[in-house]
């Protein structure tokens, strides 16, 4: 079941125009504001940031210069994202949450090998600025040990 936006607005300043796109774990809506009513659980597939290109400009440097995520700046209500369908609503009876480990553990083993191939020429500013953004918000998270050295491409 659809219930997110399809072409959202920039997450950080809410313009129309957006630049670049990335995607995070379904359980960074944690760390966005206004994503506390969202129950991170019932997303299905990765949660999509889009943002002008101002503010990509900022994330860069946020995740290349300082080896930090901008969520916590991030509006949730301009985020892309699919919900599973109400099970409880449609047959009064209860669906166990969903795991999520699975593509936690995808989504950190490509951020993973991204940064391993940062050197590569055909990798790009923005699968880096991805991979840091995903691995930091798992580490504050909880859900995997904080990465190592800074990323400098």
């Amino acid at each position: 079941m659809y219930a997110g936006l399809k072409n959202t607005p920039c997450c950080l300043c809410g313009r129309d125009d957006t630049h670049t796109r990335i995607a995070v774990p379904p359980r960074a809506i944690g760390l966005m504001a206004n994503g506390g009513p969202i129950s991170w659980r019932d997303v299905v597939g990765a949660v999509t940031l889009r943002f002008c290109a101002d503010d990509w400009e900022l994330v860069s440097d946020l995740a290349i210069e300082m080896d930090t995520h901008p969520l916590s700046r991030c509006n949730a209500a301009h985020v892309s994202l699919d919900l599973r369908e109400d099970h409880e609503a449609l047959l009064s009876a209860t669906k166990p949450e969903t795991d999520q480990t699975e593509l936690e553990s995808r989504l950190a083993a490509e951020a993973e090998a991204t940064l391993d191939a940062v050197d590569d020429p055909y990798t790009e500013e923005r699968d880096v600025v991805e991979a840091i953004v995903v691995l930091r918000a798992l580490a504050e998270l909880g859900v995997r040990d904080s990465p190592g050295d800074p990323v400098a491409p």
